[in-house]
């Protein structure tokens, strides 16, 4: 994973994990983590993430990811280096020939982009919302063969 990508997806955890209500905070708690960065670029990298501002209960605004509401955040405490050594899959179920994985709030989209970029010929193609992702697959495929392939992507 390079730097960007990096930092990137430490910014989700954050954000996915606490009321961060401005950049100056965000920028602290990246620095705790080890990511020194501008201002100027964490606003583009929220610009990226299309992070938006949302109120809580007591009336506060603070950060959220597309399409999170305040049910989906992420209500256990984990150090964000332990976050990041989870790729956010929470499970993978068949239906026909569906697959749909449920992930952590936010996840779905970067972990389809994994999926289609593995260029899995069972794979029809995959849609993402927030937190799952429906895969299109071919007729009669070996539901244990892409379980297999799905989940060597996920070890990655």
């Amino acid at each position: 994973m390079n730097a960007k990508s990096s930092r990137l997806e430490v910014i989700r955890l954050i954000i996915s994990s606490q009321e961060i209500a401005n950049q100056d905070e965000l920028v602290k708690e990246l620095a705790k983590e080890g990511y020194n960065i501008t201002q100027a670029t964490l606003s583009r990298d929220l610009k990226q993430l299309k992070v938006a501002k949302a109120a809580s209960i007591t009336g506060k605004s603070f950060y959220v990811l597309p399409n999170n509401t305040m049910y989906k955040r992420i209500r256990e405490h984990m150090p964000i280096q332990e976050m990041m050594l989870h790729n956010g899959v929470k499970s993978i179920r068949f239906s026909g020939n569906l697959c749909v994985i449920r992930t952590r709030p936010g996840y779905a989209s970067s972990v389809a982009y994994d999926i289609d970029d593995a260029n899995i010929p069972e794979i029809i193609g995959t849609v993402a919302g927030d937190d799952t992702i429906i895969i299109a697959l071919e007729e009669k495929c070996s539901r244990e063969v892409v379980r297999m392939k799905l989940e060597n992507i996920f070890e990655k």
